[in-house]
């Protein structure tokens, strides 16, 4: 293939040739970290492709994969790519059946490739799969009809190896960088889930892209404790590593999603990870579980922490501007720099002690949690792109002039961006519409889907349904704002995205672990907010008051209504948001949002038709007088749940 447009493949033999000796993957296995080289993971995928081929798998067929991540998972992908297949990657965190069906039905798979924590999902589902051949199980487990182990496939690939060598030689030689490499499904916020065709270009370009904006040093190692599934975790984690000479650790798995989450911990400790990946969702449980520490620390240690935390989020500002004026600024950087060894030094012990900064994705990440993981010396730099994108369109990343916090960074090179109205014309820098970009890593399409694919690629531009602004100081610099279908309506028409209230309450909240803002052409906006329940008894006992008495719940309710208030006028966060926008109703949730119950999409981020949906009945109580206030027996009740 032609070196300014290669495939994967040509991407994997360079870089496998390039770093050959050093360890390029690292996994638990029974209890110890195991190493895999380059060369290694190269030979394996060699041999699994073969065994896929051995098994009568055709060039541009689909294989549908469903696992935990590890290093079989991107062996199994390596294995498929280089056979001229392409891979169907399936969250492992999909859990009712129609989502199965729809993907493996729908994506005309022939193969279903599953791990022992996800098999049974599986084996409830393919009996209504009529075009599936073969299920390969990657664990050595008893089987059923229509299973093989995966060991099985692998014996397969070395016998055809030693027979047929040619065959493969001649199966990756016709492998372009047009062909399709995946098929990503969308997460199912809507019934029926869009395939996102992904070619072999559209990966390596966006690899080279993300070089344009972080610099990733040989040698780092890269903690994924994201699904594998999802192309962040393909282009960020292990293939961006991969042309970086670096290595990659997977959390290691367990029988379910909790399992693997008591885990992360463990794993970061034991890895010492230099660079993790991490979503909104996760930081946020990072920085609860760090303060939480220090609580237990006493008041003395939680005081210390406080000052030292106020000093270098002063000190930092939004990064770019670190210090400045020097006037002003002077006495906070050696104060900053005792407070790091003294109280942010044990901090970043509890992460290995290596780290030297998060890539954030998934969704938008508040600026109050960028400036805390600054601040103590493990920065969150925040990006931003999606799955249609292949999908980094912009990051922000360590260094002199190279993050502004609050935006998403600088945007990906080459790539054409814009910022159009409604009417798709393009507005100037500074002003707020759909984002808009042109690029090799656009996606080919959706698959069996033309009209979508027509409404969202016009004149080969991507429309991504994001609203944002370029910065007039620096147009390489995106600000990301919003969806455009989660904007709020008022009743005279304004329109507003909720997101940056959203994250900042929840993020500057110990009381509140989820919220959600809503007006659609109502009189006055109201917020729905999950409670930390535990947090709110703790603050009223300290009181003397019993957390289940109604002077208890009266009292955790005014806690909450203090959060709310603290963006008004005299809070301590005033001026963050237009005061027309803040909420006049708080509704408290009673059942928290979750995948299992559709509220949470297989991101972990906030599918909001759901969550209105969920509590339509609350969402109209909190329009009445009645439940307008803040004391109204549906509070009440739901905080004694």
């Amino acid at each position: 293939m032609a070196n300014d447009r290669p495939t994967i493949i040509d991407f994997v033999e360079k870089n496998t040739a390039r770093y050959a000796e050093k360890t390029f993957l690292r996994e638990k296995v029974g209890g110890e970290w195991k190493e895999t080289s380059f060369a290694a993971t190269r030979t394996e995928g060699r041999i699994y492709a073969a065994g896929f081929m051995a098994l009568g798998l055709r060039k541009g067929e689909k294989v549908a994969l469903i696992s935990e991540g590890r290093n079989l998972w991107i062996f199994m992908e390596l294995g498929i790519l280089y056979a001229g297949a392409v891979n169907v990657p399936l969250s492992f965190k999909l859990e009712s059946d129609a989502d199965l069906l729809f993907r493996i039905n729908h994506s005309d798979s022939r193969f279903i490739v599953a791990s022992e924590s996800q098999i049974e999902k599986v084996r409830r589902v393919v009996g209504r799969c009529p075009a599936i051949e073969k299920v390969i199980v990657l664990d050595d487990i008893p089987l059923q009809e229509g299973e093989m182990y995966v060991g099985e496939l692998r014996k397969m690939g070395e016998a055809f190896l030693r027979e047929h060598a040619g065959e493969l030689e001649a199966r990756i030689a016709s492998v372009g960088p047009d062909d399709y490499a995946n098929i990503s499904y969308t997460s199912g916020t809507t019934a029926d889930p869009k395939g996102i065709l992904l070619t072999h270009r559209n990966y390596t370009a966006n690899i080279a892209q993300c070089n344009s904006v972080v610099d990733m040093p040989e040698d780092s190692v890269m903690l994924i404790i994201l699904p594998l599934d999802h192309c962040f975790a393909h282009v960020a984690g292990f293939y961006y590593m991969m042309g970086n000479g670096g290595s990659i650790a997977t959390v290691p798995g367990g029988k379910n999603a909790v399992t693997m989450l008591k885990n992360i911990p463990v794993a970061i400790r034991e890895v010492r990870p230099h660079v993790m990946l991490s979503v909104p969702a996760i930081s946020r449980n990072f920085r609860k579980n760090i303060e939480a520490g220090i609580r237990k620390k006493g008041p003395r240690v939680e005081k210390l922490y406080e000052f030292a935390l106020d000093n270098a989020i002063k000190y930092n500002r939004e990064y770019y501007n670190a210090g400045k004026p020097c006037w002003k600024m002077w006495w906070r950087k050696p104060v900053k720099a005792l407070m790091d060894r003294l109280v942010f030094k044990n901090v970043r012990a509890g992460f290995g002690g290596r780290m030297r900064f998060f890539i954030g994705g998934g969704a938008l990440l508040d600026i109050e949690l960028q400036r805390y993981f600054c601040a103590i010396g493990m920065p969150i730099f925040q990006g931003y792109g999606l799955s249609e994108a292949t999908p980094v369109i912009c990051a922000n990343s360590m260094g002199k002039g190279r993050a502004r916090f609050g935006s998403s960074g600088r945007t990906v090179l080459p790539m054409d961006i814009k910022i159009c109205d409604e009417e798709g014309r393009e507005l100037p820098d500074g002003e707020t519409g759909e984002i808009v970009i042109r690029g090799e890593n656009v996606m080919a399409g959706y698959w069996k889907n033309p009209e979508a694919t027509a409404k969202t690629i016009v004149d080969g531009w991507l429309h991504t349904g994001d609203r944002g602004y370029l910065c007039k100081e620096n147009r390489r610099f995106l600000y990301v704002t919003g969806r455009f279908k989660s904007l709020l309506i008022s009743s005279d028409g304004e329109k507003y995205s909720p997101e940056g209230f959203e994250d900042s309450l929840t993020d500057g909240s110990r009381y509140i672990d989820s919220s959600v803002l809503y007006n659609n052409q109502s009189p006055y906006t109201v917020v729905l907010v999950v409670p930390a329940k535990a947090a709110l008894a703790e603050a009223v006992k300290a009181r003397g008051l019993d957390p289940a008495s109604d002077a208890g719940l009266k009292a955790q309710l005014d806690i909450l209504q203090a959060e709310v208030d603290s963006y008004r006028k005299g809070g301590r966060h005033e001026g963050l948001f237009p005061e027309k926008w803040l909420p006049a109703a708080i509704i408290v949730a009673d059942v928290p949002f979750t995948e299992q119950n559709g509220m949470l999409n297989t991101t972990s981020k906030m599918v909001r038709g759901k969550v209105e949906k969920f509590y339509g009945a609350r969402i109209g109580y909190a329009m009445t007088p009645d439940g307008k206030q803040l004391y109204n027996e549906q509070n009440m009740h739901a905080l004694k749940q």
